[in-house]
């Protein structure tokens, strides 16, 4: 059991480096503007209020993000289909890392000076491009960074912790489905012109960092030590 720990770990590890040296190669590399130009130009993002990134992917996924959100609370005390894998234990701890990872990108986005691209005069608006990372205001509304909406898909990764000592496979599924979700969630908003790619990739960052944290002072599982 010692040595499978181990595996998980190291490749907790791995995955922990990949999502964060992905997002910093992305920032030093500056895609941000150029990778929105594809989708907007100084008219304007036409996509902006497209009934499919609009109504479906925007609109219907988080409505359908909070139901599976309120599904797994439900589920630590009457779990349903794959979740019976689990004890109660892990349930809960996956319905509070869902929750957690999405109130830490909402607080953090309550503090943010980055306004959303299509605020910025690149794209019609009157705010001036300036780097998420700064702490001066760049004439818009703010409140952009990270990308809330691309959390409706990457909250969802602490269900690789939950089901790592019980079954490596789901576990890796789970994650696969809710890093592309988060993906295609902020393309979508991307081609909108409501966030750059960049703050897709720190959304994935914070929520992954959050699982992370929560699974490190989660107690330990006798199931799980017995298996």
């Amino acid at each position: 059991m010692k040595r499978g720990m181990g595996m998980a770990g190291s490749e907790a590890a791995w995955l922990t480096l990949g999502f964060v040296t992905l997002a910093l190669a992305w920032d030093i590399a500056g895609l941000d503007r150029s990778f929105a130009g594809l989708a907007g130009s100084a008219g304007g993002f036409p996509w902006r209020d497209h009934w499919l990134p609009s109504a479906v992917l925007h609109d219907g996924a988080r409505r359908l993000s909070w139901l599976l959100a309120l599904g797994l609370c439900l589920s630590v005390w009457w779990p349903v289909g794959i979740l019976k894998q689990l004890p109660q234990g892990r349930r809960l701890q996956l319905a509070a890392t869902t929750l957690l990872a999405a109130l830490a990108v909402s607080l953090l986005k309550v503090g943010s000076r980055t306004s959303c691209p299509w605020e910025l005069s690149d794209f019609g608006g009157v705010a001036h491009y300036a780097s998420h990372w700064t702490l001066r205001t760049d004439g818009g509304t703010g409140r952009c960074f990270p990308a809330g909406h691309a959390a409706s898909g990457f909250s969802f990764v602490g269900a690789y912790f939950a089901f790592q000592p019980f079954d490596g496979a789901v576990a890796r599924r789970w994650l696969a489905a809710a890093v592309a979700v988060g993906l295609l969630l902020g393309l979508a908003q991307q081609w909108r012109g409501a966030h750059f790619m960049s703050h897709t990739l720190w959304t994935a960052v914070i929520c992954w960092c959050v699982a992370v944290a929560v699974n490190a002072f989660w107690p330990g599982d006798p199931v799980a030590r017995e298996a």
